[in-house]
């Protein structure tokens, strides 16, 4: 099959549904979203393992245009998240718009019909004149290649593909990672497995999480009062958005986030020697900051190992750690996280004059314009894309900051009747120079640690070094004067 369309969407994640809203609500309908799966929701549908739930206050990881006053919890779990995108994705009428179970294998720019050429898994081919990435980072899992891995014999699965049919109850369980989505669910497999050894490499700064259930009545005053929604969202930004200073303006300011952090450690972990494997020796913001209230009591349960030394080799039925003791495990779960800065490397995108751009950025290093257009790229957009990140907030408003952007380009290309628009490189070169120069002063690089945030050159290709209100003054009007925006090409007259 191939469809000719004017917008092209990936993904229906956050950035994908919110794309094809704002689409609507401009009136424009000639737009298609493309979806690998078999439903909405990207990393909400995917992450389903025991425990899964938002680490940034519900009210705030919401679209503002629809806030949702049902909330049952300060901080909502993912079967919540995942019905509050299915309910934007009826509410706005979305559904005819997208192709599910179809998956983007590749795309081109056609120089001379100065379109988007897209092709899927499927075999099916689209054409549009614009493209928008909105796949996000967390999509494709990172699984370590453990020496052995392959004489296994027992199960392995990443807790993105959690395996919802194999019971765990007294199964001997290696846990391989600690990060986010360890943190969730080794407290909840942690009372029913035989034994539990955790593999961790670097430990986490974990924060106590003031989480609690939404009373009735917090609902009700909501629903009746939407302003009041409004207001107490407002109040989560502003408190998370102060947070920041501590990031990118001055990292020693961080030192009272870890005062907190050390306390939270010291009352939940009585064991000076798990205390001492538990304790980070960087800079709070280096890497994730985590919170949960019942990460370390799991770890303090007696069925429960913290193993530091790392794995040297898997056996038929065990791991090898580096010290030569042997773990005897029937299962492994990887809680390691996901591919997010070399994600970019299974693009397969070819702008103008056939140039790949994955392998542009590998050999270049990666360059955007506020994450969202790329030179020598026409009418190519990322929603979420490179340093849009954040450590501090929601990313739901970086997310409607680009949506916005994005409108406003393709407004552009029908006002001047374009057929592209395109990023100047000086443009793009000034902005990369900036971001730079902020991201060098921040925790992230100067915080004494090695995270995913940082590329294989230790260049922070991920987060926005500073305030999110400042990258939404900065995108709320796109400069024209930044772009080169192309006539559309003239049929011949015929003789």
């Amino acid at each position: 099959m191939h469809r000719e369309t004017k917008v092209l969407v990936i993904g229906t994640g956050f950035s994908g549904l919110g794309m094809a809203v704002e689409l609507r609500r401009r009136g424009e309908h000639d737009f298609v979203v493309l979806e690998k799966a078999d439903d909405i929701g990207g990393t909400w549908r995917d992450n389903s393992y025991p425990g899964c739930a938002c680490d940034v206050p519900s009210h705030m990881y919401s679209f503002s245009f629809e806030l949702n006053p049902k909330w049952s919890r300060m901080f909502a779990r993912q079967g919540e998240i995942f019905e509050y995108l299915r309910h934007v994705a009826d509410k706005y009428r979305l559904r005819p718009h997208i192709r599910f179970g179809t998956k983007v294998s590749g795309a081109r720019w056609d120089d001379e019909a100065k379109r988007w050429n897209v092709t899927t898994e499927q075999g099916d081919t689209y054409t549009a004149q614009a493209l928008v990435a909105g796949v996000g980072a967390l999509h494709i899992p990172n699984i370590p290649e453990l020496p052995g891995i392959e004489n296994f014999t027992g199960k392995t699965f990443h807790s993105a593909q959690w395996d919802h049919d194999h019971d765990l109850t007294g199964k001997r369980v290696a846990v391989v990672g600690t990060g986010a989505s360890a943190i969730q669910f080794v407290p909840q497999i942690a009372g029913k497995v035989g034994s539990l050894k955790l593999f961790q490499r670097t430990p986490p700064w974990v924060m106590p999480k003031a989480d609690r259930a939404i009373t009735d009545w917090e609902r009700r005053l909501f629903r009746t009062l939407p302003f009041t929604q409004r207001l107490y969202r407002d109040f989560v930004y502003w408190t998370r958005e102060s947070s920041v200073l501590g990031f990118a303006v001055n990292p020693k300011i961080m030192r009272f986030a870890q005062g907190v952090a050390v306390r939270h450690l010291k009352k939940q972990v009585p064991d000076p020697e798990l205390r001492r494997k538990l304790k980070p020796d960087y800079t709070m913001g280096c890497k994730r900051v985590l919170i949960s209230n019942d990460y370390y009591p799991a770890l303090g349960r007696p069925n429960v190992d913290v193993v530091t030394d790392k794995i040297s080799e898997v056996r038929e039925r065990s791991i090898v750690d580096s010290a030569g003791v042997e773990h005897e495990v029937d299962v492994i779960i990887y809680g390691t996280g996901f591919h997010v800065v070399d994600s970019f490397d299974y693009l397969d995108i070819q702008g103008r004059n056939g140039v790949d751009l994955a392998k542009q950025w590998r050999e270049q290093g990666i360059e955007t314009y506020y994450g969202i257009t790329v030179s020598g790229f026409p009418n190519l957009f990322f929603l979420l894309g490179p340093n849009t990140g954040l450590g501090h907030n929601s990313v739901v408003f970086m997310i409607e900051s680009q949506i916005r952007y994005v409108a406003q380009c393709l407004r552009l290309l029908d006002r001047h009747r374009a057929a592209e628009i395109d990023v100047r490189p000086e443009a793009q070169r000034a902005f990369n120079a900036e971001l730079h120069r902020k991201l060098t002063k921040g925790v992230w690089t100067q915080g004494g640690c090695k995270s995913w945030y940082l590329d294989a050159q230790g260049v922070n290709r991920t987060v926005w070094p500073g305030f999110t209100w400042r990258y939404w003054m900065r995108t709320k009007r796109v400069r024209a004067e930044d772009y080169v925006l192309t006539a559309a090409v003239r049929a011949s007259r015929r003789p």
